[in-house]
């Protein structure tokens, strides 16, 4: 499961997803809609561009209904592309708001994929006045052609970026996304499981997200362990603590590691990352089994565990991996 080595494509494979990129007018304000493929043909009429062939993803949506479910059957046209249909590269058209989650997702869930893969959208419609969907679409398709893109990676204007590492930062204008500064690294796993490559298939897992806030107490916590979810990602405060004066609170989390529940804690902060032996209100949850995230993102954790349960691994193994770095989610 090496990475990828760069080289200049010749062949891809665009998938649209739907999002604001190919969005048109209706009754009830922008819906995703089908035909983006003529469309974006006449758009890019002229331009010297590498072969391209493109997909529908049906049903099209609007980001904001995103699901694992909807990642799994992306997963699998992302295969199908290059290793059925030859494609040396895959550029996917996504909805910005959960940009960040897909592409993190896609890294942990495509380890070894022997291709590139990009993923881009824009702010306005196609077509719409100073849109930035062809600029983001044209530089997408030329950056994989150079051949200087290796992985999976999150293009837009003009800019690659590492989408374990990014999330969107801005709901207006040209520069959605930005790199967090992020830290808190671990050593790279020596090894991963075999189940993890790209290769082996993959099930949807029960990840719920818990922000810390004044006063967080048992009760939401209990309710979400009994919900039947796999693992719990816990924003702390700061690097990595909690209310650890609230007995009941602890013992929840106590409860949730008897149950082979994850828990993995990262910084509510927008910079920084986890270190749960600097304070004793972060000690206490590791005590308890609360697993440190490092410099993980949000959109990062949330699609490690996706990966690592859904490919079935012990729940032992997953806390392990966890605290190691896989695909530069921790690096």
């Amino acid at each position: 499961m090496n990475p990828v080595t760069a080289h200049p494509a010749r062949n891809i494979m665009v998938l649209y997803t739907g999002g604001t990129i190919g969005m048109q007018a209706s009754a009830h304000g922008l819906t995703p809609a089908s035909g983006f493929e003529q469309r974006m043909r006449e758009q890019l009429t002229g331009l010297a561009l590498p072969h391209w062939q493109f997909r529908e993803l049906l049903p099209l949506i609007d980001s904001a209904n995103m699901t694992p479910q909807y990642w799994l059957r992306l997963r699998e046209a992302i295969i199908d592309a290059v290793d059925s249909q030859g494609c040396d590269a895959v550029l996917v058209l996504h909805g910005t708001d959960t940009l960040a989650y897909s592409a993190a997702a896609m890294s942990f869930q495509l380890l070894g994929l022997p291709a590139p893969l990009l993923f881009t959208g824009s702010m306005l419609p196609a077509g719409a006045p100073d849109s930035d969907a062809e600029e983001n679409i044209v530089g997408a398709l030329q950056t994989l052609a150079a051949g200087h893109v290796s992985g999976v990676q999150l293009y837009f204007h003009g800019e690659l970026l590492t989408p374990t590492r990014c999330a969107k930062v801005r709901s207006y204008g040209r520069h959605p996304f930005a790199t967090l500064k992020r830290f808190g690294g671990a050593a790279k796993a020596a090894s991963l499981p075999a189940e993890l490559d790209y290769r082996h298939a993959k099930q949807t897992a029960q990840v719920a997200v818990l922000p810390l806030v004044p006063g967080f107490a048992a009760q939401p916590l209990l309710a979400v362990l009994d919900s039947g979810v796999q693992a719990v990602i816990l924003e702390c405060f700061g690097s990595g603590t909690g209310p650890c004066d609230d007995v009941e609170f602890l013992a929840s989390l106590k409860l949730a590691q008897t149950r082979g529940i994850v828990v993995v804690a990262i910084t509510q902060c927008h910079e920084g990352g986890v270190d749960l032996n600097v304070y004793e209100a972060g000690s206490r949850l590791r005590e308890v089994g609360v697993v440190s995230g490092g410099g993980m993102t949000r959109e990062a954790a949330f699609g490690k565990l996706q990966a690592l349960l859904g490919a079935g691994l012990p729940v032992d193994e997953v806390r392990r991996l966890v605290e190691l770095d896989v695909c530069g989610e921790l690096r």
